[in-house]
């Protein structure tokens, strides 16, 4: 009777989490981008005083959260994945995901260590998702950015302001290096300079290449210079390293999957042998040593992954 009251107030409790993150997505866009808007200018008063007097619980937190070390360390994180999630939104999904896995462990094994330990794994999941997001656009960023610099630099010599020019490549080049430049250009356009733009962008975009572009544009804006002919080598070398990080790629790709498959195969005998003979694992799952040795298995699996992945990365 407990486990059925706890069951049924997991799942109120989960089911009202959903029902409100659905409906901030749906209609908090506007909040969002006046969140971001705030961090470029001061605001005023609203001109609307009953908006004001609307400011729910949601909101409150999410500037408490903000004002916290692993709030601004998260919302950067979301900013740079391009994810349109408050803070306090994306917290909700994490907690609404780990209760999913709790239930899911509760219903699967019918052990309340190993259901934990499958909620704190779905608890992580959103966050393993953001940053794979975050490493995607990164990546498809610095791929563009070769072919954004020599657009720039056709650009100068055809007479166009620097401004110009990534006017050019916001609208010429695809998401994410045009969205990035677009930005840029709006915000230089709402009365921040240049130079805490482009600073801006690489507090969205942690690019080693970007930020030799912006250091380069920035001494060119103090001292003088040709700047199309720098830039022209910068586009050179980041071509050439493009292209390198493509070879080590390659190189690598059989190790990398090798990886993946040891990973995995222990996860998928363990699910076969389950669906086969339901018993026989549970046997494991209900005895406390059973339980430690699946605990220090995973550890290890994921220890040996993580080896893997730093062994085969290799930097250029």
């Amino acid at each position: 009777m407990r486990v059925a009251l706890l069951v049924a107030a997991i799942l109120t409790i989960t089911i009202s989490l959903t029902a409100w993150l659905i409906g901030r997505l749906l209609s908090g866009q506007s909040g969002i981008i006046e969140d971001r808007l705030s961090a470029y200018a001061a605001r005023g008063k609203s001109a609307d005083p009953e908006r004001r007097q609307r400011r729910t619980m949601a909101a409150r937190l999410d500037r408490y959260l903000r004002q916290r070390p692993f709030g601004q360390h998260l919302a950067e994180s979301l900013s740079r994945a391009d994810l349109q999630y408050r803070v306090s939104e994306f917290m909700a999904l994490c907690v609404i995901c780990a209760v999913l896995g709790l239930l899911s462990g509760l219903v699967l094994f019918g052990t309340p260590i190993l259901a934990v330990l499958v909620a704190v794994v779905g608890y992580f999941l959103p966050h393993i998702y953001l940053k794979r997001r975050q490493a995607a656009r990164l990546k498809a960023f610095n791929d563009q950015l070769g072919d954004a610099l020599r657009l720039i630099v056709s650009s100068l010599r055809s007479g166009y302001s620097m401004l110009q020019s990534m006017g050019v490549v916001a609208s010429e080049l695809p998401d994410p290096i045009g969205t990035e430049f677009g930005r840029v250009v709006r915000e230089v356009g709402l009365g921040l300079s240049q130079e805490e733009a482009l600073r801006n962008v690489m507090a969205r975009v942690p690019s080693d290449d970007l930020d030799m572009m912006v250091t380069a544009i920035n001494v060119q804006h103090e001292v003088g210079g040709n700047l199309a002919e720098i830039l022209e080598t910068i586009s050179g070398t980041i071509a050439e390293r493009v292209r390198i990080q493509g070879e080590i790629r390659v190189l690598t790709s059989q190790q990398m999957y090798s990886g993946y498959l040891l990973t995995a195969l222990p996860f998928v005998v363990s699910l076969l042998l389950y669906l086969i003979n339901r018993q026989y694992m549970l046997q494991m799952v209900h005895d406390t040593c059973g339980v430690i040795m699946l605990v220090i298995g995973a550890f290890m699996i994921g220890a040996g992954y993580m080896i893997i992945r730093r062994i085969v990365r290799i930097q250029v």
